[in-house]
């Protein structure tokens, strides 16, 4: 089999639909159906679960998916970095991501990658808002959070973790909750999104999830905003580790629960780069690619 058929799959399979497919490809969706099923015969598996309404992988279909989409990154990227050895990575590359990953984590690191790459020009669009890459023109976009989107390629940067946070000058005034549950008497500082304002997730070491109502009286829609009042002692604060790792390490922040896992809807939670496709991936989008993941990993975030 060539890797057309296996991207073709792959592609299928993200978005659920071969007419979505046949349309991006401008071809006929029987042409699609016929390529899998050609695949289905040549590995002997059934791939999809075919209805009038719905196309949905079966258990080894997604198997296979989970093996075969690294793989074709890898050859993709293989063949576009033999290409790039005689190109020069140049041009304008706009990136989205929130506004607090884009001070604290991503413009310290922006002088190292002009110096490393003089001829690209960074656009830089900070927003906490999920920006459609297409419609945008992203070439690259920061999320945070589950893998959730779609019809895009997606690279893990980092795991996130969250903790519940409270600076000494809050706790000197009043007694700290011992135990989740007593958030509920506590004015916690809530970020504007469903989850964060309404609910915190615990999970102990036992494995067992406790839902905590939580409630304040200062709703936030910038996450800046929130971690600089959860450090001047306006009340508890869930925020991202790796946001706070200087103030838990001086001792202006207190880990309330350290022996919880804390989430909002979801513990497998990470920082992802998101692009619209693999396919004829620019050398300029995938320098800047490579030299996040060679810079943002769990030991420089949050070691």
């Amino acid at each position: 089999m060539d890797t057309s058929t296996l991207s073709l799959f792959v592609e299928a399979a993200r978005r659920r639909s071969f007419s979505a497919v046949a349309r991006i490809r401008n071809v006929e969706p029987s042409s699609i159906s016929r390529a899998i099923a050609a695949l289905e015969a040549e590995i002997g598996v059934r791939l999809f679960q075919r209805t009038t309404r719905s196309l949905e992988l079966t258990e080894g279909g997604k198997l296979y998916l989970e093996r075969i989409e690294p793989l074709l990154g890898e050859i993709e990227s293989a063949r576009s970095a033999a290409i790039d050895l005689t190109r020069r990575p140049a041009g304008r590359l706009r990136v989205a991501c929130p506004l607090a990953f884009s001070v604290l984590l991503l413009a310290p690191l922006l002088g190292t990658f002009q110096r490393a790459f003089p001829a690209i020009t960074l656009d830089i669009v900070s927003s906490d808002s999920e920006l459609d890459l297409v419609a945008e023109r992203i070439d690259i976009a920061i999320r945070l959070g589950p893998r959730q989107e779609v019809g895009y390629v997606g690279t893990r940067l980092f795991p996130t973790r969250y903790r519940v946070v409270a600076s000494p000058i809050y706790l000197k005034n009043t007694k700290p909750p011992e135990v989740p549950v007593e958030l509920s008497k506590h004015p916690c500082l809530v970020f504007d999104l469903p989850g964060y304002r309404d609910q915190w997730l615990f999970r102990t070491p036992a494995g067992e999830i406790e839902r905590i109502a939580v409630s304040g009286a200062i709703v936030f829609s910038n996450a800046l905003a929130l971690h600089s009042a959860a450090v001047a002692g306006a009340g508890p604060a869930l925020v991202a580790d790796w946001k706070i790792r200087d103030e838990l390490a001086d001792g202006r922040l207190v880990d309330l629960f350290p022996y919880h896992d804390v989430a909002t809807s979801d513990f497998d939670t990470a920082a992802w780069l998101l692009y619209p496709s693999r396919a004829q991936l620019p050398a300029k989008a995938r320098v800047f690619i490579d030299f996040l993941r060679g810079h943002l990993t769990d030991q420089h975030v949050i070691g």
